[in-house]
């Protein structure tokens, strides 16, 4: 069986009776960046919210790491244990948002470097210079100073990856992380995400960025009315794609 750092069996989540994901199954492999994609409200951005614990999924499996987290079809009850398995899932990804999310009233170096210190009581002197070194990687050596609205777009997203890895996770999420970002922005924060790709770091991105998914994705999984429906490697997806769904979406890419 091949290696797998994070498992998705059956997951399932209702809003107010709307059944938005309905039943996903998804493999991440270790040091690999895999890509969803689909239209939107197909439950993207659900999935990952799940996965780090920003919303109780209603039923499925999820495992990171080796870490489980499960429910059970009529359990609607969520106990202690659930809060705490899902509080270590959280500290195993970090998670890169559409809307940056910096604290406005910290530096970008306080952004990188406080949460460590809060969450997993890395010294302050240490986070400190780890923050450096990790703003330096996303080239904002020079920005450390500043504060989120003396930032453009792509440095404050750049920012929020630093302070992702400030963390140590196992896999960082990204939902959208490009969405909110004037085009010229745009490559900047998909350089950081390639880098990242090539030192092996392990990336689960929903993103509408089609050349930047062919292009480094290792693997793409297609998602369509809160299922995937197509999963594979990128020059089969987009040249070859099985399911009459994925071949829809991407005509307006091709």
């Amino acid at each position: 069986m091949a290696e797998r750092i994070i498992e998705i069996s059956g997951l399932k989540k209702n809003f107010q009776g709307h059944e938005v994901l309905r039943g996903i199954y998804l493999d991440v492999a270790p040091r690999q960046l895999t890509v969803l994609i689909g239209p939107s409200g197909c439950g993207k951005s659900t999935l990952l919210r799940c996965l780090n614990g920003l919303e109780i999924f209603d039923e499925g499996r999820i495992s990171v790491n080796g870490l489980r987290l499960e429910r059970r079809a009529g359990h609607s009850h969520v106990d202690r244990e659930y809060h705490r398995v899902t509080h270590q899932l959280r500290g195993m990804m970090g998670m890169v948002f559409q809307a940056f999310n910096l604290f406005p009233h910290m530096t970008t170096l306080e952004n990188v470097a406080r949460p460590p210190v809060i969450v997993r009581s890395v010294p302050p002197d240490q986070a400190r210079s780890e923050a450096v070194r990790l703003l330096e990687k996303v080239g904002l050596g020079d920005k450390a100073a500043l504060y989120p609205n003396q930032l453009s777009g792509g440095q404050q997203q750049r920012a929020a990856i630093a302070r992702a890895l400030a963390m140590k996770p196992k896999v960082i999420l990204y939902d959208e992380p490009t969405s909110a970002l004037d085009p010229e922005l745009v490559d900047e924060v998909l350089e950081v995400m390639r880098e990242l790709d090539r030192e092996g770091i392990t990336q689960l991105v929903v993103t509408h960025e089609m050349r930047f998914a062919r292009d480094v994705a290792d693997k793409i999984a297609f998602m369509s009315e809160g299922m995937i429906v197509e999963e594979g490697d990128p020059d089969r997806i987009f040249s070859n794609p099985n399911d009459a769904r994925t071949r829809q979406f991407l005509k307006r890419y091709l």
